[in-house]
């Protein structure tokens, strides 16, 4: 099987960490124009985001096998009907990854691709943050108002969380390293729902403070 893959350099290296079986190709684009032109089994667009331009575009693989990073947008939003994976940066490490369906019979096709991976696979709602992206916001966000309000430093809320819950990484140390660009979209997006997911407002100067 060849699969092409549109990635930066780190969903690249998360990518090639996992264990792959021998007989799967991996073609590597930097643009959605090199990725349409390769010829592939299965397309991968870990750096998706949902505007008209790019969307029509990747409409050009309807009826391939198509899968998008689309984590903070289900598939109505997207506007394909494409596959949507959990390739938040860090994420993709797991030995399980979370895919959402628009429409049922595409369980097939993630069976196919992922038995040709060797990989193991969850399918989940197809609903905005999906279900781990969710909790881990959540969580990220109840962190920033816990700084807010002056309860303890960014260190010390990180080793509370490592020590308190057997995280890999503190909330603060993993925010970072997903990106709170990608953090902050998915808030926003659930607050469009919810207000309960309002991105705290310590955490929306730190990323203007950034920009």
């Amino acid at each position: 099987m060849t699969i092409a893959i549109l990635a930066d350099e780190g969903l690249k290296a998360e990518w090639l960490e996992k264990e792959t079986a021998g007989e799967v190709e991996f073609i590597w684009a930097d643009s959605v124009s090199s990725l349409l032109m390769i010829e592939a089994d299965a397309y991968f667009d870990l750096l998706f985001q949902p505007d008209p331009e790019r969307s029509a575009r990747l409409q050009q693989l309807k009826g391939k096998r198509l899968f998008i990073n689309s984590v903070a947008w289900p598939g109505r939003a997207a506007g394909l009907q494409a596959i949507r994976i959990n390739a938040w940066p860090t994420l993709l490490r797991r030995s399980l990854v979370e895919v959402a369906l628009t429409d049922e019979a595409q369980h097939a096709t993630v069976e196919t691709v992922f038995n040709a991976l060797q990989w193991r696979f969850q399918v989940v709602p197809d609903i905005t943050g999906m279900i781990t992206p969710r909790v881990l916001a959540t969580i990220f966000n109840e962190a920033w108002f816990t700084l807010q309000a002056g309860v303890s430093s960014k260190d010390e809320i990180d080793i509370a969380m490592k020590l308190g819950t057997n995280y890999p990484m503190g909330p603060f140390e993993w925010g970072a390293a997903i990106g709170w660009e990608r953090v902050a979209t998915l808030l926003k997006e659930l607050s469009r729902q919810d207000a309960r997911y309002t991105p705290a407002p310590a955490l929306e100067l730190a990323l203007e403070a950034s920009r």
